[in-house]
């Protein structure tokens, strides 16, 4: 009986943490370029049923406890690198990049930017698909957040007037090449990681020839689906409740053993 109420336990914080990654995505649908989330689960007994600090036993190295078919816990937060609509603004400063897609794997490629850490002054490298971009004070191109868009000479700094970007990323201003965006191309786009302010991080993966094409004046779309979005907020709410029906249900059954059943008189 008290493994049925870990089961439903964990089960209701298992469709917690999905139903908060929901959230997150319903509430970026407007964000540009973000990329949707996804709760991969693994089988619960991969993660309790080896016993903790305890491998000196010369019966049992392993210290596996054995097989138990309990619940499921959050995995991984699965990421989906698949392109939004790119849509046309008209602004000069609103990039998007176009991935090709024509491979067997989608392989995205990114924008490089510069986050300084104020501690060390150190700047630090991160990718983003939002090309949503401005100039600062000192002419330099930035996101929306302020953070440096990096070309392959660094910091890109514009002078007053219009400019153009072609489609490999070369920015042209009175007829000459002033730099050209430092995109960078994913084989694998398992090896990056969220880290916040629609900025990824590159967690070993191997950064591949650029073959996309680059568009000014476009933006890229969330590639969040509201509807489906609510779809699955509804399936995960579903089984939490009925896994809070059954643990409650458990409860109560664990009450009348322990106060009618087992009753001394």
């Amino acid at each position: 009986m008290i493994r049925g109420l870990y089961t439903s336990a964990w089960s209701m914080l298992a469709n917690q943490k999905k139903l908060d990654v929901i959230t997150n995505n319903m509430a970026n649908v407007n964000t540009t370029a973000y990329k949707k989330d996804t709760v991969v689960y693994q089988s619960f007994p991969e993660i309790l049923t080896r016993r903790i600090n305890d491998t000196q036993s010369p019966t049992n190295p392993s210290a596996v406890v054995g097989s138990m078919e309990l619940s499921s816990d959050v995995g991984e937060v699965y990421t989906y690198y698949t392109p939004g609509q790119i849509v046309q603004t008209g602004d000069r400063y609103d990039l998007a990049i176009k991935d090709d897609n024509t491979g067997d794997k989608a392989s995205p490629a990114f924008f490089t930017v510069g986050v300084t850490n104020p501690q060390d002054n150190t700047m630090q490298e991160f990718y983003t698909k939002n090309g949503s971009f401005t100039l600062n004070s000192n002419n330099q191109l930035v996101t929306g957040d302020g953070y440096a868009v990096l070309g392959k000479k660094g910091p890109i700094t514009l002078k007053q007037g219009d400019f153009t970007v072609d489609s490999k990323g070369n920015i042209m201003q009175n007829g000459a090449v002033v730099d050209t965006l430092r995109i960078a191309q994913f084989a694998d786009s398992t090896q990056l990681r969220k880290f916040g302010n629609n900025l990824v991080q590159n967690n070993g993966g191997e950064v591949a020839e650029f073959t996309g094409s680059v568009i000014q004046g476009y933006d890229e779309l969330s590639n969040v689906n509201i509807i489906d979005e609510m779809v699955d907020m509804i399936t995960v709410m579903r089984a939490y409740e009925a896994n809070q029906k059954v643990l409650q249900a458990q409860d109560g059954t664990l009450d009348k053993a322990v106060n009618e059943v087992g009753l001394v008189r």
